[in-house]
């Protein structure tokens, strides 16, 4: 009997170790920088990447990347071929409906870019430009419900990164995004200087949700419970501040 109940304590020990130390398989989108993107020799980096290093590192398991184009992120986490999504995915009520998520780890604004010979007074006076937004993304909805609907051309895009391409080949006169994404993946660099924000930052719930927080299937809820306990213990450590503090000037943490 001892020897029964010694074997089931040293089973139960593996699988716990096991469970620790597995592969957790991460999703990301590598044409959002400067939240994930690649570097000159093809590793992905970014904040989102960092950020879930870190949440691994406090989890005790192992971030295997796993790239995925946007418009088939969720359907790729519910065909199980990722365990998550850190890839700056916003937690809205359309996506609560197919996945869950952890508490957000960032909030930042999205906001209307366009040329600067482009006299902009309100959505009314866009009428008839043409918009690029990245494919299934909140930009996308928002500009779907927004601009659309006041005559804005909005033309839809597999990645963040051929918005740019084209609005510099002269296809497009702007885009909606993400401020810090869309400042530092174009604004910031060559051809985006003739390019400026327009209006105001835009934190509408119903197309921009609350925040962007790590998607998993239904159904986890102690993943669930260990990853948003896990950010919380890095906000509070000093881990998120250097990660925040080596891509932003302020904490992207949010309101």
């Amino acid at each position: 009997m001892k020897k029964l109940l010694l074997a089931a304590a040293i089973s139960a020990l593996c699988v716990s170790a096991f469970a620790q130390g597995k592969d957790l398989k991460v999703a990301i989108d590598a044409t959002y920088e400067p939240f994930t993107f690649k570097t000159a020799d093809g590793k992905p980096t970014g904040f989102d990447v960092d950020i879930a290093s870190a949440l691994c590192e406090q989890i005790k398991r192992k971030c295997v990347f796993v790239e995925q184009a946007w418009d088939g992120m969720i359907p790729g986490l519910l065909a199980k071929k990722y365990d998550v999504i850190i890839s700056s995915m916003s937690i809205t009520e359309e996506r609560l409906k197919q996945v869950d998520f952890t508490d957000k780890y960032y909030n930042t604004p999205s906001k209307i870019v366009l040329k600067k010979d482009i006299k902009f007074s309100g959505i009314d006076s866009i009428k008839g430009k043409k918009v690029g937004v990245l494919k299934a993304s909140t930009q996308e909805k928002y500009a779907l419900g927004e601009l659309k609907t006041k005559g804005v051309e909005v033309v839809s895009y597999d990645a963040q990164d051929q918005v740019y391409l084209d609005i510099k080949a002269g296809r497009l006169d702007g885009t909606v995004a993400d401020t810090l994404e869309v400042g530092g993946g174009f604004l910031s660099k060559p051809g985006g200087e003739n390019y400026q924000f327009v209006g105001e930052e835009l934190y509408i719930p119903k197309y921009f949700g609350t925040g962007a927080g790590i998607a998993l299937r239904k159904g986890q809820p102690e993943l669930k419970k260990e990853l948003s306990a896990a950010i919380k213990t890095i906000r509070g450590n000093g881990k998120y501040k250097a990660i925040n503090d080596k891509y932003f000037k302020f904490d992207v943490y949010g309101k």
